[in-house]
């Protein structure tokens, strides 16, 4: 599987990554998933504190401990549980996250992270603060890079323009091209964009419509209407019949030179196979990605602007 530079960073990562969260708290099944996506050749892995109160963190890092230093792990802090583990709140604080990277550290088995992402934020947090953290750990060595996860345009403007970050995660599929507005400035600070949610909650995976959720069906996608929905879908099914969903919609998001990796989410091996096999497909040209912007909409971040 062919590999992009994330960042300024000495981070190569295959095209596609595996978004962990999805993999489930059934450890057996968890590991199968884990070793299909190696045996893909997938090289990056993504993580988090908050999922399933860390469990995931020691699955992935228990998988992955006999190929340590050939695989890229990333995870994630911001995001704090309760004592019940029935809520959690936001903690962007220097002191937290210097704690907090300690006992990823700990799940995970490993004496440093590749990636460390902050999980969210807003422009309320003390962005030079979160700065700060990420560099001294950087020094100290428990980390080897930092980027950030969020959708927020002010944020990801702030950080762009005071920080080392290397990436930013963000959701962005066919069906939700609002990042797009960002890639520009994304460009100009040599910053790489981890794409997640690329098949839109199954909408563009070959199932299409028979994903939509009863939301979905009654309120429609973002600011596409059920009938809209359908009509773009089916649109680009015929337009596209010789190749799959999946496909078309990961050579979608690998046709932008900003982004970095696209990180499907699996809970099966079948799925990381499916994507593999997606993501090594034959490119899209200028032509086609033309058309698919022609038949969906340039969806635009409403709040959280600068």
């Amino acid at each position: 599987m062919k590999k992009r530079r994330l960042g300024k960073s000495e981070l190569y990562v295959t095209e596609m990554g595996l978004g962990a969260m999805s993999i489930g708290t059934d450890e057996k099944e968890a590991l199968h998933i884990i070793s299909a996506a190696l045996d893909e050749g997938i090289n990056y892995f993504d993580t988090a504190d908050l999922y399933d109160y860390g469990m995931n963190e020691r699955i992935v890092g228990k998988a992955l401990k006999p190929y340590r230093d050939s695989v890229i792990i990333a995870t994630k802090v911001g995001n704090k549980w309760n004592e019940n583990k029935d809520a959690w709140s936001w903690d962007a604080s220097k002191s937290y996250i210097l704690s907090a990277v300690k006992d990823s550290l700990h799940r995970l088995g490993t004496d440093y992270i590749d990636l460390y992402q902050l999980h969210g934020g807003t422009m309320e947090d003390n962005h030079e603060e979160v700065v700060e953290a990420f560099e001294q750990l950087v020094k100290e060595g428990y980390i080897r890079y930092y980027g950030i996860s969020s959708i927020r345009p002010n944020v990801i403007d702030s950080f762009a323009r005071k920080s080392n970050i290397q990436t930013v995660m963000m959701q962005y599929s066919i069906l939700d091209r609002r990042p797009e507005e960002w890639m520009t400035i994304l460009k100009e600070n040599n910053i790489s964009m981890i794409a997640r949610g690329p098949v839109a909650k199954g909408l563009l995976s070959e199932k299409m419509l028979e994903k939509a959720s009863a939301s979905v069906k009654e309120k429609g996608y973002l600011d596409y209407s059920f009938r809209e929905l359908e009509d773009t879908l089916h649109k680009l099914r015929e337009i596209f019949s010789t190749r799959s969903m999946n496909e078309i919609a990961l050579q979608y998001i690998l046709s932008h030179d900003v982004v970095g990796a696209v990180i499907p989410g699996a809970s099966s091996v079948k799925q990381v196979k499916e994507n593999a096999q997606a993501v090594r497909g034959e490119r899209l040209t200028d032509e086609e990605v033309a058309l698919i912007k022609s038949l969906t909409k340039l969806n635009k971040y409403e709040h959280h602007r600068i």
